[in-house]
């Protein structure tokens, strides 16, 4: 189905009148998925950290082919290591699908030719670098994708489509998140049927 960028909700927590940026609040759930209230977003971070909910986006090309990116260096979190096409938080009350959407567009100037929800899936991840936690819940996003990225250099490095062979040699060599494999494996059963068997995924 079609998609368009969404906006972010107008809330009062995201403004602020001091001239310091705004806190950026995460949704906090329970272990169904439940909105159980909010945070800032370092603060559901830090260890132990909160489980809050995310989602991820993995964006195919005609052939097949997934893109991936490189994280900004200059990120708080993972910086400089590769994940899937694009990963975040919805704002408090943003429907994860209108979040998908919005946050593939900021960071890698594309909207998804077609967009799918893929199932969910829950995990704790302590980031070894940052020292950070990702305690998320986890809704997947496949997709495709035609026109070519123009990333926002202050959140993507680099970007690049690889075939299963060459995120495998990728993957062996390079820094990935925490996070992705474990989204990669959930996903791949939404993947297989959207680029079928002859994808390799």
């Amino acid at each position: 189905m079609p998609t368009s960028p969404a906006t972010a909700p107008n809330n009062a927590s995201n403004s602020a009148s001091n001239g310091a940026p705004p806190a950026i609040m995460l949704e906090l759930v329970d272990e169904h998925g439940t909105t159980i209230g909010t945070a800032e977003k370092l603060s559901a971070h830090q260890p132990p950290g909160r489980l809050h909910r995310a989602f991820s986006v993995f964006l195919f090309d005609e052939r097949g082919r997934l893109l991936i990116q490189r994280r900004a260096l200059g990120k708080y979190h993972s910086p400089g290591v590769w994940s899937n096409t694009c990963c975040g938080h919805p704002y408090p009350g943003e429907a994860p699908f209108a979040a998908a959407a919005r946050r593939t567009h900021e960071e890698l100037g594309v909207s998804p030719s077609l967009l799918a929800e893929a199932g969910t899936v829950r995990y704790n991840h302590p980031d070894p670098e940052s020292g950070l936690v990702e305690q998320e819940y986890n809704h997947l996003f496949v997709g495709m994708v035609q026109a070519a990225p123009a990333p926002d250099p202050e959140e993507v490095d680099d970007t690049v489509f690889v075939t299963p062979d060459e995120l495998a040699e990728r993957h062996a060599s390079a820094p990935f998140s925490a996070w992705f494999m474990t989204v990669l494996d959930a996903a791949r059963p939404a993947i297989r049927e959207l680029t079928g068997p002859a994808g390799g995924w």
